[in-house]
């Protein structure tokens, strides 16, 4: 038995002020924080003395939203650079207007970069594979994960078994503050009971 929750984290200031996520070091907006401590709050009624462990992306954003869930629920959480968003290279830093007026490449499939010192969807499905087969055969029956919108519409694929190319294809996309829920049951059935749940936040 293993249950994993998925957290995106909730409102950036890079939802408001129209500029480029990724690897920049965006801070949550108040309204953010606000949606965190929500989060936090009705998650630990629900799971309050489950055991689980909180491993989260380690830009501030995320560690933001990882320090207050965490708060809540007692849990020390672990951060790591492979929960990134994905790096668009040398968009960091800039606008989406910039974005857009500067694509080098338009994204067709998972192995096309918008730009070339960035990373493609696939090599973010390469770098969160380890991670996800490392979490999976560990211990650990109850997990939190907190990371980004791009980075956990791969992780679905990969927890329903989908082979990389088939996001050709389909996606599987959550919603800023959005909460999922995960259970792989004693048969081995990794079953999504809850996709981006928006109820958490508010």
């Amino acid at each position: 038995m293993k249950n994993i929750i998925t957290i995106q984290h909730p409102q950036s200031i890079h939802h408001t002020n129209g500029m480029v996520g990724s690897w920049t070091d965006w801070e949550l907006s108040e309204l953010g924080k606000s949606q965190a401590e929500n989060m936090g709050r009705k998650l630990s009624s629900e799971i309050m003395d489950g055991g689980f462990v909180i491993f989260s992306s380690d830009l501030l954003r995320t560690k933001q939203t990882a320090e207050i869930v965490g708060r809540h629920l007692g849990i020390d959480p672990t951060y790591t650079e492979v929960l990134r968003e994905r790096n668009l290279g040398r968009a960091v830093g800039k606008s989406v207007q910039w974005l857009r007026e500067n694509m080098e490449c338009k994204e067709k499939t998972v192995d096309d970069k918008m730009f070339s010192d960035g990373e493609s969807r696939k090599d973010v499905w390469n770098r969160l594979l380890s991670f996800y087969n490392e979490i999976i055969n560990s211990e650990y029956e109850n997990i939190i994960i907190i990371s980004h919108g791009d980075t956990l519409s791969v992780f679905n694929a990969i927890w329903l078994g989908l082979d990389v190319n088939m996001l050709n294809k389909c996606d599987l996309h959550g919603m800023a503050g959005g909460v999922s829920f995960f259970v792989r049951n004693e048969e081995g059935k990794h079953i999504i009971r809850r996709l981006s749940d928006m109820s958490y936040r508010d």
